[in-house]
């Protein structure tokens, strides 16, 4: 992967058009349908035997927000200004998130949302206000991240932002991406399945000017008037590239995406000139809740010390737990708060006590550790208290109906989800840049194959990476197709 053809030393293509896209995923797909609309003819190739990518596979609690609000937003009475919404992201992921594309997309997501409702998916006007990965009913709208949970309700106002597909479950990604693929079939781009890319054609000024395939087990040269888009996805599933760039996360965690998470388009952007960049940053998750009645528990490190407030969405904690010193992170429970995770089933019960000595006593842990974290916890949750780590008033109480238990949540036995976070280096139009950040003449990205609005578990929350993936993907699509033809 990542092989490069001089056009001056081909002598002809096989096939022409005027936007080749790799990868028929939420980001392909939405890139095929607005560059068709722009009067593009569009080309894609899918790897596998069927489109879908990540997007199918996941709930699709599409991120969305700003201008007001999205009309689903509006019409449950929930105002979210632009500028409230990129507060959020900018606390998520000011350190390394690029300040242009989550403008761009605080300004854009609101009517992102009436696309999509325009393409048929069903949004019921309802809100989800409890305390869940996915709403398990038919409400379409909930709180999918951090916004409730501190710094983050200190530096924007809590808005509920994801939207999920009407009754759709775990399923919201098979329903939203049969309607994208529905519309970018009708509008007439053609889609060849078992087709992969596998070079890239430049010329000596450095224009992209097409793409070499494997189709039928045969290499086929395809040109591209206008431009290549490159929405192939992650490199979750490359070992070799995940081992390079996310070593500690490898170890511990398990591959969450689809199997053409190759890094593909990552690997032929760098080839062309492209840059990767936040390659070290990936999603990582403990599913501590629901029942949300856990979130009143506390965890613990090897050291019988909190580290985080337990009411975070599931990938900061997750995060959080790898920047301990040791892999072993505990949660600590009362009876009256006693529970297991529904989406974490190889949790075990290391240690149960009438009393928190007993069960320090029996876990092995330095003598008095976790009978002063407790204690601590307990004097200032009796107030709704956290001095430490500000968790919610609503989520505090004493731990103090025995018996107690420790349960371990170590990570290599919990085997976190894991999915990168990191790819080329691109416009909010979707051009590709060099390490000068100078734009490849004829190249763009989208999705995860791009770097894109998500780039730290810190401040992940659900349905970041396809509102992305397909607000950008369109962005992508209309840019490459007004591009002049060559």
């Amino acid at each position: 992967m990542g092989t490069l053809r001089r056009f001056e030393d081909i002598p002809g293509f096989d096939i022409t058009t005027d936007v080749l896209i790799a990868g028929f995923g939420g980001a392909g797909a939405c890139a095929a349908i607005e560059a068709r609309q722009a009067g593009a003819e569009v080309l894609v190739l899918e790897w596998s035997s069927g489109g879908g990518g990540s997007t199918a596979l996941s709930a699709c609690e599409m991120y969305l927000g700003g201008s007001g609000g999205t009309k689903l937003q509006r019409d449950l009475g929930i105002t979210d200004t632009t500028e409230n919404f990129l507060a959020y992201l900018n606390a998520c992921f000011g350190d390394n998130g690029d300040a242009e594309r989550m403008r761009a997309y605080a300004e854009g997501a609101a009517e992102h949302f009436d696309w999509v409702e325009s393409l048929g998916v069903t949004y019921n006007r309802s809100l989800f206000e409890g305390r869940d990965v996915v709403a398990l009913t038919d409400d379409s709208l909930m709180f999918t991240g951090n916004e409730r949970a501190w710094p983050f309700n200190t530096l924007a106002a809590p808005v509920p932002r994801g939207h999920l597909a009407g009754g759709a479950g775990h399923d919201g990604g098979k329903v939203v991406f049969a309607a994208i693929e529905k519309k970018a079939r009708e509008v007439g781009a053609e889609v060849r399945v078992d087709a992969r890319l596998i070079g890239l054609v430049q010329d000596r000024d450095g224009r992209v000017r097409g793409g070499v395939a494997r189709i039928d087990n045969k290499e086929v040269l395809i040109g591209a008037r206008r431009g290549v888009i490159l929405t192939c996805g992650g490199f979750i599933m490359n070992e070799q590239m995940a081992r390079q760039h996310i070593p500690k996360l490898v170890e511990i965690g398990r591959p969450h995406g689809n199997p053409g998470d190759k890094g593909d388009g990552i690997l032929l952007g760098v080839a062309a000139g492209g840059n990767a960049i936040n390659m070290g940053e990936a999603f990582c998750d403990i599913a501590h809740y629901p029942p949300s009645h856990l979130t009143y528990n506390i965890f613990l490190n090897d050291k019988a010390q909190r580290f985080i407030n337990e009411d975070v969405y599931i990938g900061r904690l997750g995060i959080y737990a790898t920047y301990q010193l040791s892999e072993q992170i505990y949660m600590f429970l009362d009876n009256k708060h006693f529970g297991r995770p529904d989406y974490v089933e190889n949790t075990e019960i290391v240690a149960v006590g009438e009393t928190v000595e007993e069960v320090e006593r029996d876990a092995g842990l330095p003598e008095g550790t976790l009978q002063e974290t407790v204690a601590f916890y307990n004097r200032h949750a009796a107030n709704k208290e956290d001095p430490l780590f500000h968790k919610a008033p609503q989520w505090l109480e004493p731990l103090v109906e025995p018996p107690f238990a420790l349960v371990s949540y170590r990570l290599s036995e919990i085997k976190p989800h894991i999915f990168t976070l990191g790819g080329l280096d691109t416009r909010p139009t979707g051009e590709v840049l060099t390490p000068a950040r100078e734009p490849i003449p004829g190249l763009y990205a989208a999705g995860r194959t791009a770097a894109g609005i998500p780039r730290s578990s810190r401040g992940y929350g659900s349905g970041m990476s396809v509102g992305d993936a397909t607000y950008f993907g369109r962005l992508a699509g209309r840019q490459a197709a007004k591009a002049p033809a060559r």
